[in-house]
């Protein structure tokens, strides 16, 4: 028995329980091999470490010295072990997570409630943003995932499929006249539009889908969040442009309308971002399974 550690924990069983036949016995080891390892301690520093009598074995003062120092590196050393063994359990650790307000509230709140109630030890963390902040957050370590719309055109970025989302342009008891009608890019912009202020994906993609068509769209509102896109639909101040599926309440008790068009909507599909090659924790990897 020559590894350095080893050797030390012999000598830390001896010396807190004062007999070799009881060091043995919880490091599963022969009294022989337990007294041969502190001969080895001994001559090593040239030193007693212990005086033998008849009950077992008593620290010299050298040897208390250096109890001092080795009690305290194995207390570090289990606290380790005990630290490796709840992370691996997910007993705790945290759970770092980039997306948007809405992505959060319509989409990930059921998957983040249960994996809370699966493991309640495990910190939550989220980081609210737009697509670039998200990839930004995650490059520079800020969060182990993030949860965005595709695509994203990144080497550097791993992204797997999620779900598929439809966003659609919905109004309110104010423009009533418009229900039954199919609408052309151009007799919608006749009316006040609203739309995310920010530089979201969402926006962009309709921003590029107007310009495909030869149009540009102007908001009469920009709005910081999905919340207010609805409320301002539903109050009447203009057409807001949202994700179908966060409004479905909306739209069965019939607050809001969708607006139809002659055009179609491209779907937009959310994807689970991770950077590529580098290695997850084990929360992030229970969530992404969890999600999908």
């Amino acid at each position: 028995m020559t590894n350095n550690h080893e050797l030390y924990k012999v000598f830390y069983w001896a010396a807190k329980t004062g007999s070799l036949t009881k060091a043995a016995n919880a490091l599963y080891l022969t009294q022989p091999s337990v007294s041969h390892a502190i001969k080895q301690l001994e001559d090593r520093f040239g030193i007693a470490l212990f005086y033998r009598n008849s009950k077992g074995v008593i620290l010299t003062q050298e040897g208390s010295i250096l109890y001092s120092y080795i009690e305290q590196s194995q207390i570090l050393i289990s606290l380790a072990e005990e630290k490796m063994a709840a992370l691996k359990n997910l007993d705790s650790g945290e759970l770092r997570i980039g997306g948007s307000d809405s992505l959060f509230k319509h989409y990930l709140l059921p998957f983040l409630e249960d994996f809370h109630h699966r493991h309640p030890g495990v910190k939550l963390h989220l980081n609210h943003g737009t697509t670039p902040e998200i990839i930004t957050f995650l490059k520079e370590g800020r969060i182990d995932l993030g949860v965005v719309r595709m695509p994203i055109g990144d080497s550097q970025l791993e992204v797997r499929e999620s779900i598929k989302l439809q966003d659609c342009f919905v109004a309110g008891a104010r423009y009533a006249e418009l229900k039954d009608e199919v609408l052309s890019l151009e007799q919608l912009l006749r009316h006040p539009v609203i739309l995310f202020s920010r530089n979201s994906r969402a926006r962009m993609a309709i921003t590029e889908l107007f310009q495909h068509y030869g149009y540009t769209i102007k908001p009469e509102i920009e709005v910081g969040s999905v919340d207010l896109l609805i409320e301002f639909a539903r109050k009447g101040l203009g057409i807001s442009y949202v994700t179908k599926e966060f409004i479905a309440k909306e739209l069965e008790e019939g607050s809001l309308f969708e607006i139809q068009l002659d055009v179609q909507l491209p779907p937009t599909h959310v994807g689970l971002m991770t950077m590529r090659n580098m290695p997850l924790s084990r929360a992030a990897n229970q969530f992404i399974e969890l999600v999908r």
